[in-house]
């Protein structure tokens, strides 16, 4: 009886004599599902991309001549003006802003700080907030800074005070401010003696009545980052700063645009005839829109409803109380912390700006 022959070829051997493996019988067919599955992920992919493009074309070529005249509109006509404004006139001090505040991270360090603040926390808190003119920073820097600081043995209402006023009297904000409001050098000093007044009375508010169970100190370093050379440092800070804030602009301007165009004046007279109803009305909207200190002197500037009172408190609240910086705060020092300092800030914001306004306004 004829035995079976195996008609399997042998295994090619490698080049060190030992037999290659045979690949697995379903191999090819793992890999050609992978491929498959692979080509039909691109191609929905490719579709979901593709079909916002399609619908947007579609209602063009069905409703063109519609769009064309309603952006023709006198409404679309004033919102593009109002938007372009802003924005011009906003970026070259947004930009100006952040490179000072970069500039200030990467080169300043720490020590200075606290060498140049009184023991006595008392004193050291007028001294911190006044240090905010000249050491400026932006809203976004000026939380791990003021981490820092405390990480450091500065006193935290010293180094709360300078994280309040850094961001609202610096000299580039007192220069947009200026420029924003041509012609009313009040409104620039206004601006910065409640800002200031706000800041060191919330430093000495902590004195006296803040508890160090509220207060989670950063467990890891803020200063400079190890290992990086200090143009890196600057390089990777101002990208940072300008493409945060300057989504916050455009958002800002598209924001006041709207609310300049769509809410009725009727509404605005409710607002702006009481000025107890307009003080906190734009305090609120300061911390919606969340505008860069840099820039939002010319979105209170757009809103000509209101009276300057009012825009006060805006451009007062703003750089210290707004929906980004109490985010920063929580995940800084706590949410505990985060929720009472904000609130208790924007009261305070509010009432110095309706005391400053009254007197130099």
């Amino acid at each position: 009886m004829d035995s079976e022959v195996d008609m399997t070829p042998p295994p090619r051997a490698g080049g060190d004599g030992r037999a290659l493996a045979r690949p697995p019988a379903g191999a090819d067919r793992k890999d050609g599902a992978d491929g498959l599955r692979a080509a039909l992920r691109v191609t929905s992919h490719a579709l979901l991309a593709g079909l916002p493009v399609v619908l947007l074309g579609g209602l063009a070529v069905l409703f063109g001549p519609e769009i064309t005249a309603a952006l023709e509109g006198r409404a679309v006509a004033a919102w593009r003006t109002v938007f372009t404004a802003i924005v011009i006139q906003g970026v070259p001090f947004l930009l100006l802003g952040t490179l000072v505040s970069a500039a200030i991270s990467a080169f300043v360090p720490a020590w200075v700080f606290t060498r140049v603040l009184p023991r006595n926390p008392v004193l050291a808190v007028p001294v911190a907030g006044a240090a905010g003119a000249v050491l400026p920073g932006c809203e976004c820097a000026s939380v791990p800074v003021a981490g820092s600081l405390m990480r450091r043995g500065v006193t935290p209402a010293a180094a709360l005070a300078f994280l309040l006023s850094a961001p609202a009297i610096n000299p580039i904000v007192l220069v947009a401010t200026y420029v924003a409001f041509p012609g009313n050098p009040e409104m620039v000093a206004a601006r910065l003696i409640a800002s200031l007044l706000t800041s060191v009375a919330m430093g000495w508010l902590w004195i006296r009545l803040g508890r160090e169970e509220w207060l989670r100190l950063p467990k890891r370093p803020t200063g400079h980052t190890p290992r990086a050379s200090r143009a890196e440092e600057f390089r990777v800070s101002l990208q940072h700063d300008f493409l945060h804030a300057g989504g916050f602009l455009v958002v800002g301007a598209a924001a006041a645009a709207t609310f300049n165009v769509a809410v009725p004046h009727s509404v605005l007279r409710t607002f702006s005839d009481s000025l107890w109803l307009s003080l906190p009305a734009l305090g609120l909207l300061a911390v919606i829109l969340a505008v860069c200190s840099e820039a939002d002197a010319f979105v209170a500037a757009s809103l000509t409803g209101f009276s300057p009172t009012a825009r006060l408190a805006f451009m007062v609240v703003g750089p210290m109380v707004d929906l980004k910086l109490i985010t920063l705060q929580a995940g800084t020092f706590g949410r505990a912390f985060a929720l009472r300092f904000s609130s208790a800030t924007w009261v305070t914001a509010v009432l110095c700006s309706g005391l400053v306004g009254w007197w130099l306004l």
